[in-house]
């Protein structure tokens, strides 16, 4: 295993993860690069930005390339059209889909093909109409492509769960007129800001395990406070004073304090508060939620 060179700085926590199996895929995204015939690289569409890989960028660049914004059901719809509008000024194609349903990807073949067209055309003058479309399914970890690819096929053909690094080498999966390869989730090993880190951790592209999770759910509280308020305060019933209140780790206490999360002496019980609001966010339970806007800097 190859030594972790990625860090994180977050309050009171220093995280790194770039194990070694991610090299290898990167180098074998290297080598079957020249093997297909269009990249579809899914992003996660409540941080679109912070789930554009760079590695991914220099290795596919010069394919035909289609963006899928993924997990759209749980990020702000709003926020998700303006991405769309975003890609599609700079002349990318782009999509947003619930790799959980099957809603849509009669629109991602439709895509695929438009993509394809110039080659397709030149197949079908040399009598090769009938050859597969080879497609690189690629992306960060934990983003949903092999729940994205196990849709497409209409059956569990993929590994797939809810946590990062399941997939740990190639797999082609045959789909009608489509080969695709579900590539593993792959992310860098120097993330450009602690901002996007942060992301990547918040969506579960890191693992939990080497967490600070009170320092991640503080993280997410002050994200959260700037962009939503008010559905911190709904969600955990917060007044106006708990909820302005400068200190990250008082509004966590109060939440916690809000869920009867109490040990012996009155004292809150931070750790599983910190476990629950992470928990709350990933599976929506504050609403859709975009922590990424493309008018940002």
């Amino acid at each position: 295993m190859e030594q972790s060179t990625n860090k994180l700085q977050a309050p009171g926590a220093s995280i790194q993860w770039f194990p070694g199996h991610m090299t290898k895929t990167l180098r074998l995204m290297e080598r079957e690069i020249r093997n297909v015939d269009v990249v579809l690289q899914l992003l996660d569409a409540r941080i679109p930005r912070s789930s554009l890989n760079p590695e991914i960028a220099r290795i596919t660049a010069g394919k035909p390339h289609l963006y899928l914004l993924n997990k759209a059901d749980l990020a702000d719809p709003d926020v998700t059209a303006q991405w769309l509008a975003y890609f599609r000024r700079g002349g990318d194609a782009c999509l947003a889909v619930t790799s959980k349903g099957r809603g849509g990807l009669q629109n991602v073949k439709k895509a695929i093909e438009a993509e394809l067209a110039e080659l397709l055309a030149r197949r079908a003058e040399k009598g090769m109409a009938g050859a597969k479309r080879r497609v690189m399914v690629v992306g960060i970890p934990n983003v949903g492509k092999s729940t994205f690819i196990n849709s497409f096929a209409g059956s569990a053909r993929a590994k797939a769960a809810d946590r990062p690094g399941v997939t740990r080498g190639k797999q082609w999966v045959t789909v009608g007129d489509f080969d695709l390869l579900d590539m593993p989730g792959v992310l860098w090993k120097k993330f450009d800001s602690q901002r996007v880190a942060g992301n990547l951790a918040f969506i579960g592209s890191i693992r939990d395990e080497i967490l600070d999770i009170e320092s991640l759910a503080m993280s997410l509280l002050g994200e959260m406070r700037e962009m939503y308020p008010d559905r911190l305060a709904e969600r955990y019933r917060l007044s106006t004073e708990e909820l302005s209140q400068e200190d990250d780790y008082a509004l966590l206490e109060a939440i916690g304090r809000r869920r009867g999360m109490l040990m012996s002496g009155g004292m809150v019980n931070t750790e599983r508060a910190a476990i629950m609001l992470v928990d709350e966010f990933r599976g929506a339970k504050l609403g859709r939620i975009s922590l990424e806007r493309p008018d940002e800097a």
